[in-house]
């Protein structure tokens, strides 16, 4: 959690500052695509609010009326990030382009745009950079078998995916904006700003709607990685009480809580204390090798 925690508060102190810069740009130039810039970084710092908000009520012990604890949490708050996205950045981004579309108006003062975007563009880069290596490391950890892609919608940690992918969308969309700003200024259309404000519209909707695909995913409930699969299922081989598993079920409840419900059939001249000191040999071992998994359930089954 610590990990995401610093990829978010990277996240947030990029976006807050380039905020700022741009809402000062939009001001001197009246660009509608730096203008729709400035909203999609507070948006994004909003957003990471939220994501740290998510993170450390995820923390909270479990009670009698939670009483796996609160790690869902922070898959909640993901999926209050992306309707975000969609609807307020996305949203206003089309209503700007449409506007400068629609009633075109001069840029002024072009140079201080372009410094903006690209002084933007070097502190997102950097903020990208810590997301980019946090899945670097999730992909090490599965022997990098993982395509780039792949590592990304099989993550359980919506934090680093989201600031990850939001931190992807500001750099393209901020070379977007450059792209627009550097037509209407050379050509003396501003119907190019426009056009570019309506394609960061467009990027942030697209993102929108990915990340809300893979946090209902999350959100309904995904199995551990395979990984962790695996290293359960190597324990109970390990196990010399039990002669074969029925059924091994694994579910995220958060990023580093996982439950598991293992159907096992044991031994059938061991007596019930012997089965019981098996059972919490196999549940020692897999929590060792994983210490994300919380909650283990272990069922004796009868032989058919």
């Amino acid at each position: 959690m610590a990990k995401s925690k610093n990829v978010v508060y990277a996240a947030f102190a990029g976006n807050a500052i380039i905020a700022v810069m741009k809402f000062v740009a939009a001001g001197m130039t009246g660009s509608s695509a730096m203008f729709s810039e400035g909203i999609h970084s507070v948006v994004d710092s909003g957003n990471q609010l939220l994501l740290i908000y998510g993170m450390n009520a995820s923390q909270r012990p479990a009670d009698k009326r939670h009483p796996f604890g609160y790690s869902a949490e922070i898959y909640f708050w993901a999926f209050v990030v992306a309707i975000l996205i969609f609807a307020v950045g996305a949203g206003l981004a089309f209503y700007e382009g449409y506007e400068q579309i629609t009633s075109p108006h001069p840029i002024t003062n072009a140079g201080i745009s372009y410094a903006v975007l690209i002084a933007a563009l070097l502190i997102e880069s950097a903020a990208w950079y810590v997301a980019f290596r946090a899945i670097q490391q999730q992909r090490a950890e599965n022997g990098m078998k993982q395509s780039f892609v792949k590592a990304i919608r099989q993550s359980k940690d919506p934090a680093i995916f989201t600031v990850l992918l939001e931190d992807s969308a500001a750099c393209i969309g901020l070379l977007i904006a450059l792209a627009g700003v550097f037509a209407a200024d050379v050509y003396n259309m501003p119907i190019f700003d426009g056009i570019a404000s309506f394609a960061i519209g467009v990027l942030l909707a697209v993102v929108a709607i990915f990340l809300a695909y893979e946090t209902k995913a999350l959100l309904i409930g995904e199995s551990a990685g395979q990984h962790v699969i695996d290293g359960i299922r190597e324990a109970i081989r390990s196990n010399s009480a039990i002669i074969r598993c029925h059924e091994l079920n694994t579910m995220h409840l958060g990023p580093t809580h996982v439950i598991v419900s293992i159907v096992a059939e044991f031994e059938d001249r061991m007596t019930t204390p012997e089965i019981e000191k098996s059972i919490a040999e196999l549940e020692a071992e897999i929590q060792r090798q994983h210490p994300t998994v919380k909650t283990i359930a272990v069922e004796p089954a009868t032989s058919a």
